[in-house]
């Protein structure tokens, strides 16, 4: 990004563009280095709505940067456009309630928070580019995860229906594993529906087929995000403890260029494993970060576990710091922060060898 707002020219007009994003269309609100808005633009959602609202922007000025809230949903297409285009983007957050409740709703007012958010520093945020492998895992992991969940309806529907079925089919269903269950009613052959019985051995057939179907799908889906996840970090799924399902959700989470994680601790922000100040008075003390992305959260978790029973030393790590008082939840979080230390060490390295190289 361009030269902190602090060091904007009095002679030429630097512009600060606020965008609020929806599905069909973007309301933008311009202002200049000292506040004074400038005006506001209404452009359509399409590459026509995108060159529209640049040009609209440079007529007013000099381009310092665009805020733009929903950079990962409706804002993404105008984010990666105005990148393309060598615009300095920063990722804005949907405005607080307070603000609301002070100067009411209505679109051009929160485009205009987001250019002020820029203007004071506090949007200060890189957008995920959105793009390259990274992109095509998170695309592939949306789809497993929608999967899954299909698939575990359709078991759940299974086991209600056989608990309400007449007492003969129920009596031949009842005490059977997953496998067994779907196998068993894929095999139906209700003939007409006559009555309850062929009614439900219907219903049966049609939920198995369906979970059997749902698991080939998700199958497919692993497949190809272990392709994907293994080129895009290889060293990352190589790690200990680390496999392709937990390191596409921490690809995910710093996205196609991790290089706008500044630091290690910015990306355990983002995983949520960074203590955060709570100090009030007197009393200094440090509470849980419960935000962040809580897929990443839950990979973390995950891969402390897998060390936990697997690895000496954290194990060796886990008495020690038990035989000085903290408990098992408290080392599992030092665990954690330890572990997101680790993995944007590896994340970085691409991108950490391009500068060098540059």
């Amino acid at each position: 990004m361009p030269g902190t707002v602090s060091r904007i020219s009095n002679r030429t007009v630097q512009v600060i563009i606020g965008v609020d994003t929806h599905k069909e269309q973007h309301v933008a609100v311009a202002i200049d280095g000292r506040g004074v808005r400038l005006g506001e633009k209404q452009v359509l959602v399409a590459v026509c709505g995108y060159e529209e609202l640049e040009r609209w922007s440079r007529s007013l000025g000099q381009i310092h940067a665009f805020g733009i809230e929903g950079t990962g949903s409706y804002g993404a297409g105008l984010a990666r456009f105005l990148t393309d285009r060598s615009h300095a983007v920063v990722e804005v957050n949907r405005p607080d309630r307070s603000v609301h409740y002070r100067k009411g709703k209505s679109d051009p007012t929160d485009a205009e928070m987001a250019a002020r958010s820029v203007l004071a520093g506090v949007a200060a945020a890189t957008p995920k580019s959105g793009e390259g492998e990274v992109e095509m895992i998170r695309m592939l992991k949306s789809a497993k995860v929608s999967a899954i969940k299909a698939r575990t309806q359709a078991v759940n529907q299974m086991k209600a229906l056989v608990v309400t079925a007449p007492a003969e089919l129920r009596e031949t269903l009842q005490g059977l594993t997953t496998i067994a269950l779907v196998t068993r009613c894929k095999s139906f052959r209700p003939g007409r529906l006559d009555g309850p019985k062929a009614a439900a051995k219907y219903t049966l057939r049609s939920l198995a087929c369906r979970h059997c179907q749902l698991n080939e799908e998700v199958q497919e889906l692993e497949t190809e995000l272990e392709r994907l996840t293994r080129a895009a970090a290889p060293a990352l799924v190589n790690a200990f403890g680390i496999g392709p399902d937990t390191a596409s959700s921490l690809l995910i989470a710093a996205g196609s260029n991790p290089d706008r994680l500044r630091s290690e601790a910015s990306f355990a922000s983002l995983c949520g494993v960074n203590p955060i100040p709570a100090s009030s008075g007197k009393t200094n003390r440090h509470r849980l970060n419960r935000g962040g992305d809580r897929q990443a959260n839950a990979a973390l978790y995950r891969i402390v576990l897998v060390r936990l029973r697997h690895d000496p030393r954290t194990q060796e790590y886990m008495q020690r710091r038990t035989e000085e008082g903290m408990s098992k939840i408290e080392i599992i979080r030092c665990l954690k922060r330890y572990v997101a230390r680790e993995v944007y060490s590896i994340i970085r390295k691409p991108a950490q060898l391009i500068e060098k190289t540059a």
